[in-house]
């Protein structure tokens, strides 16, 4: 009897999970991205929710929750309705290292649907276009010789930005100072006027600002250069051997939401992923156009878990 309700309740949730994607979205998407406007998130979200939009013929809005390193933002999600109108476009320094590095958060990898991971992004060693530097070498001295050291910005304690800064600090042998803010867009303007000397993030962030010539990249840290950023040596080149940071970004939805809906939504996603626009403006900001869809991304979020863990644990990371 007992065994007899539970497939009935299985195929109950079923039929009414796909009965209800049929009339999906029935109102406004809100991708909510955990950090400041003008970052790599938030720049990836707005691309992705362009075509989204029409994909889904609903409009779709972009809702910006910065604070505590991604942990506000994230949090909201984790609570929402799992109806499919409220999405999280994710940053992988929040969601996977976030559960390592802060005990007290309020949410888990586990209150999320993996929907679509949507872009891969190696960093970039970017510094203000006034400082007397040209190449990494030159910094790297100019930062030994300076008494108080360098300030380096993060888009908050335990981002990539800030566990990048400290690998960066022990491997160059500079003295470093981290400083948190909210996001990457607050980072820019004082990186641009001097207030900080380092930001190590990914390319969308900087890309217009070193076009410009108001920030200076002077390393890629991937294993090869980007198309976008050809005059830009990787870490290696430049002579830090091994120096490769990472981020990935992807969208998650609250982790009881109906299967058909996760299903409709990584459909749409991974259209606009695999389109010739998106690759283009992708690339363009010198990152990469990456599909993954619900169940690989399932496996590579608990694989990230695990090597960020490992980690902050080796390395003797505090974000508190």
């Amino acid at each position: 009897m007992i065994r007899r309700n539970v497939l009935l309740g299985i195929a109950m949730s079923t039929v009414l999970g796909g009965a209800y994607a049929e009339t999906y979205p029935s109102k406004p998407v809100t991708l909510v991205v955990p950090s400041a406007p003008a970052g790599s998130t938030d720049i990836v979200a707005r691309l992705i929710g362009e075509q989204l939009q029409t994909a889904l013929g609903q409009a779709v809005v972009i809702d910006n929750k910065p604070g505590g390193s991604g942990n506000i933002g994230t949090e909201f999600v984790a609570r929402a309705p799992a109806d499919g109108h409220t999405l999280l476009v994710q940053y992988s320094g929040y969601h996977v290292g976030n559960p390592a590095l802060f005990s007290q958060i309020r949410w888990k990898t586990s209150d999320f649907a993996p929907i679509a991971l949507v872009m891969r992004a190696p960093h970039v060693v970017a510094v203000s276009g006034t400082l007397p530097v040209t190449n990494l070498k030159d910094f790297i001295a100019y930062g030994q010789k300076n008494s108080k050291g360098l300030f380096y910005a993060s888009s908050g304690n335990g981002s990539i930005q800030h566990i990048a800064g400290e690998m960066f600090g022990k491997q160059a042998k500079v003295p470093l100072t981290h400083v948190p803010y909210k996001g990457a867009g607050p980072v820019i303007t004082d990186l641009i006027s001097g207030q900080v000397d380092m930001f190590i993030t990914t390319p969308p962030s900087v890309i217009s600002h070193v076009q410009s010539g108001k920030l200076k990249a002077l390393a890629y840290a991937g294993p090869k250069r980007h198309p976008s950023l050809p005059n830009v040596p990787t870490a290696a080149e430049a002579g830090l051997l091994g120096y490769e940071v990472e981020s990935w970004f992807a969208v998650f939805a609250p982790a009881k939401t109906p299967p058909a809906i996760t299903a409709r939504l990584a459909a749409a996603i991974k259209a606009i992923v695999e389109s010739d626009t998106y690759k283009k403006k992708i690339e363009d900001q010198g990152a990469f156009a990456v599909y993954m869809g619900p169940a690989e991304l399932s496996k590579f979020v608990e694989q990230e878990t695990a090597a960020w863990a490992k980690v902050v644990r080796e390395g003797n990371i505090k974000a508190e």
